[in-house]
């Protein structure tokens, strides 16, 4: 392919470390300031000369498109922040590539369909209804949203894993998670590491926090192969034990861990952060809060939703997306360029680093008219039509897009659906603070007022 040498854009940063300390201090700030300055393809330098990194974000949907799907296989999981996920979370369908992925893939996709991600309806709206009935007595008839959503996500998500396991592994994770998704983000981030078996404080930290997670999450893989073909349960640790084909074979046990792992930090967080923001805007934002409350309680009529309601609930649905245009779970995705290629009319060399942004992108002027607005009317199926395919992916998209959308979007609509129901939310933070870790989090409270229905 003939290389079109239009140099790449960008802001040249400080004199010794570029953009090192904008993208440290606030990184989503500083690719929504590049992308406004620069345009859709951006150059930013970041570290001292020597260790300095050349990172390419693209922020265009035509741009993502050609890095997530159209040219998928030119862009590869290879950064040091994807190593760094693996060597603490394991080679699971997250950071698994090549031969490796394809396998788990075949082997996990027929517990991910349709049907069966609907079976596991009950085990969230259990979940919900214990949260609610716990809301009754929160102090001040106020909680703070992503804690709980964090909580409930961890526990439903631990239930539709382990089954009846699910008060040991949320605690261990609870403890460990945290732990570990800050030193793996210290450690991405940084232009140079000492080796993981250095005993340096931090170091220790980390491997205690993964020696915990692991053997909980041993134990339980071991017991469940060890009832082998007499395992009836449905829940997805026996599926994934009795999973395989005579192409693929089956997963051993530090491959189904590294699965457990990968859908224990994906499952949760990603979720959580959904379903505290969409609260949080509709405690803003009495008009829309009243409009799906009514929504509710027409489908239900005050009962528990199951799956089948979740075809009936589009303006929840709708809720959920422009919550994931606003705060994307994932708010970016790194690759690494294999070869040199075109995007948008600029050269990315070989070996680039390289970003696509849903934070940016979900907020493009050219597919969002006054971005920062909440309307969950932009996803009519109409209005949805009119917008190219990338200009919101929240769930990523190609070969790579994430297995657990459905379940995603079914437990969101679900809580949601009964959340509003049972209680009427005001906003006592208006503000929400942010940050990009492994997923998205809220660096403040996200405080709302209880009102019983």
């Amino acid at each position: 392919m003939a290389i079109t040498e239009t140099p790449v854009p960008g802001p040249a940063g400080l004199p010794l470390l570029g953009s090192m300390l904008d993208l440290r201090s606030d990184s989503l700030a500083t690719y929504l300031r590049a992308h406004r300055a620069y345009g859709d393809v951006v150059r930013l330098t970041a570290g001292p000369p020597g260790l300095r990194v050349q990172l390419y974000g693209v922020f265009s949907a035509e741009g993502a498109q050609h890095v997530l799907a159209t040219e998928s296989a030119n862009f590869r999981k290879d950064n040091t922040f994807y190593q760094e996920i693996r060597e603490s979370f394991g080679n699971g369908l997250l950071t698994s590539q090549d031969d490796d992925y394809l396998r788990q893939r075949r082997l996990v996709q027929p517990l991910f369909t349709r049907r069966r991600v609907d079976g596991y309806a009950g085990a969230v709206t259990a979940e919900v209804a214990a949260m609610t009935r716990k809301w009754r007595t929160a102090p001040g008839d106020t909680v703070d949203v992503v804690d709980e959503m964090t909580r409930l996500t961890l526990r439903a998500v631990a239930r539709v894993l382990f089954g009846v396991d699910v008060d040991e592994a949320v605690g261990v994770v609870e403890r460990c998670f945290p732990v570990i998704g800050a030193y793996v983000m210290r450690r991405g981030y940084s232009p140079l590491n000492v080796p993981r078996e250095w005993p340096t404080p931090g170091n220790r930290r980390a491997a205690a926090a993964t020696d915990e997670l692991y053997a909980v999450c041993d134990r339980i893989v071991e017991e469940r192969r060890a009832r082998g073909a007499d395992a009836t349960g449905e829940d997805l640790l026996t599926l994934l034990a009795q999973a395989g084909s005579d192409e693929d074979g089956s997963l051993d046990a530090s491959e189904i861990r590294d699965q457990v792992l990968v859908f224990l930090l994906a499952g949760h967080e990603t979720t959580a952060t959904s379903l505290a923001f969409a609260l949080h805007l509709l405690a803003r934002h009495p008009e829309q809060q009243e409009r799906a409350r009514a929504e509710a309680a027409r489908v239900l009529a005050g009962r528990t939703p199951s799956a089948a309601d979740l075809e009936a609930l589009p303006y929840l649905t709708m809720v959920l997306k422009e919550t994931m245009r606003l705060y994307p779970a994932g708010p970016v995705i790194g690759r690494r360029a294999v070869d040199a290629t075109v995007i948008d009319g600029h050269a990315i060399p070989a070996g680039a680093n390289v970003i696509v942004a849903p934070w940016v992108t979900h907020r493009h002027p050219r597919y969002w008219d006054d971005p920062e607005r909440f309307d969950p009317e932009r996803f009519t199926p109409a209005r949805e039509q009119e917008r190219p395919r990338y200009a919101w992916f929240p769930f990523g998209g190609g070969p790579r897009a994430c297995i657990g959308r459905h379940f995603s979007m079914l437990e969101s609509v679900l809580a949601l659906a009964m959340i509003v129901q049972e209680y009427e939310v005001t906003a006592v933070d208006r503000t929400v603070p942010v940050s990009a870790g492994i997923t998205l989090r809220a660096t403040g409270p996200a405080r709302c007022a209880l009102r019983p229905r």
